[in-house]
């Protein structure tokens, strides 16, 4: 993704004569390169935050580490949207046609004519803005959300955003629980906005796809020598990140070295570079996020125990999808608001049915797969609203689940608020009552007369109510 008209190129290669020839040739086209010298730098590199805005892989046949095509899958796996060129040699054409059928977007044969090499890369890096419509949804609305842009009216999600707005003020780390899907990078996305480190960027690293010892060196940088294949002195990304903060997702599987490298980071604001005598002080704020209980992985003797408590200043669990159906209409407006914007697409309404339909599903996959069910369905859709029809695999497993979800009545649209007692009787109004204020103090994020003003009351008024109802305002 091209920023200030300079692109990215992802160069995998361990011939330093190719590698300095394909640069100085990609840079006459607008790109900057960064290299990987085998499989394993490469797969862990796109995890980085360069990893994250590349425009192009280029990868030589002979990479150390793996076969070509291997390799090729798996990065495709991991970003189905980024061309692939390969380099290959002049007896490796029935490899570059294996290369091909492994998702490679062209290949090329060595030596290479300048112009030719600029050509296919051009072509490739146009071609796949052409097929942008196929990206994931993630990659095309990327802007980051304010707190107030936020959707959802669950209790429990606006309690978790009521924190996290409470602790955008602070430095403390901040550690964001809940399943893949749920919208944690957004939370986190979110607190570096409303935060005062906002006007530098939020560096993002999934530890994830980080294998062996490379995650230190990314996080803490190396000099040069320090390793086998350290052939330049490298900064790390917490260094890169002074001043500002770094989201470290899946940070579950941060292997035990590294952890006791992050505790004494988060400890004493410290770091020692790979194969450096020094330490320095840096000023990092850290937003943890992990798909698991990080309490059960420290039972199973998985996460240090003091790591957990130094990452743990303030705990954030996202609700998943499944229990936030009332939300679904909103976020699926919300989300084709948002689509209409993109090239190709239209505005486009959806119908009470499909709602309807949609909150029948348990979503495994919880709000990005929400997502990327209305982008399939807004690109299949000839109608200017969304029926039952644009969502034929829900209706199958909804139906073949017979999934009823009988807690949809007591969820009405968009509200989440129970209505109705376990024996089918109406709430008492005064818990309903109580609920709604909760709801609202949540959302507005404790601003009473805004609450006020919501709700149509005068703020005296609501003080009262709440003295009654027995609430502490900062519910």
């Amino acid at each position: 993704m091209a920023q200030n008209g300079t692109k990215l190129l992802l160069l995998i290669d361990d011939e330093p004569a190719q590698c300095r020839l394909i640069s100085a040739l990609a840079s006459r086209a607008g790109f900057r390169t960064i290299y990987a010298r085998d499989a394993e730098t490469a797969i862990a590199t796109l995890g980085t935050q360069d990893g994250m805005m590349l425009d192009a892989i280029i990868l030589d046949h002979w990479v150390p580490g793996s076969e070509a095509t291997e390799l090729i899958i798996e990065l495709k796996a991991r970003r189905p949207a980024l061309p692939i060129l390969m380099l290959t040699a002049v007896g490796s054409i029935a490899e570059a046609v294996d290369a091909v059928r492994a998702g490679a977007t062209d290949y090329l044969i060595k030596p290479v004519a300048p112009e030719l090499m600029l050509k296919a890369l051009n072509a490739a890096v146009e071609s796949s803005k052409d097929d942008g419509e196929l990206r994931p949804l993630t990659e095309k609305i990327s802007v980051p959300l304010e707190f107030e842009e936020i959707v959802g009216a669950a209790p429990a999600f606006r309690a978790a955003l009521a924190i996290a707005a409470k602790a955008a003020r602070a430095r403390v780390p901040v550690l964001i629980e809940g399943e893949g899907g749920v919208g944690k990078e957004v939370i986190a996305d979110a607190i570096h906005a409303a935060s005062p480190r906002s006007k530098l960027p939020m560096l993002k690293l999934n530890c994830g796809a980080i294998t062996g010892n490379l995650l230190d060196s990314i996080l803490f940088g190396h000099e040069k020598g320090a390793f086998t294949g350290a052939f330049d002195r490298k900064i790390g990304l917490l260094q890169q990140a002074e001043g500002g903060t770094i989201f470290l997702d899946e940070v579950d599987r941060i292997p035990p070295e590294t952890q006791v490298r992050l505790l004494r980071f988060l400890k004493h604001s410290d770091i020692q570079p790979l194969g450096s005598p020094n330490s320095f002080q840096l000023d990092v704020r850290i937003i943890a996020a992990t798909n698991r209980k990080l309490e059960r992985e420290v039972e199973k003797d998985n996460f240090r125990e003091d790591l957990y408590y130094q990452m743990n200043v303030v705990q954030l669990t996202i609700p998943p999808l499944r229990d936030r159906t009332g939300d679904i209409p909103a976020l699926a407006r919300h989300f084709l608001a948002r689509l209409a914007h993109q090239p190709g697409l239209r505005s486009l309404g959806i119908t009470d049915e499909a709602l309807s339909l949609l909150r029948s599903y348990r979503w495994p996959g919880n709000v990005r797969q929400l997502q990327s069910v209305l982008f399939r369905a807004a690109v299949m859709c000839d109608h200017n609203a969304l029926s039952c029809e644009e969502f034929p695999q829900i209706a199958s497993f909804v139906a073949d689940s017979g999934d009823a979800e009988p807690h949809l009545m007591n969820s009405p649209e968009g509200i989440g608020i129970t209505l109705y007692c376990e024996d089918g009787n109406l709430r008492p109004l005064e818990e309903i009552e109580a609920d709604v204020i909760r709801l609202a103090i949540g959302h507005y994020r404790g601003r009473m007369t805004e609450v006020a003003r919501r709700l149509g009351i005068g703020r005296s008024t609501l003080y009262r109510k709440l003295a009654d109802l027995g609430i502490d305002n900062a519910a």
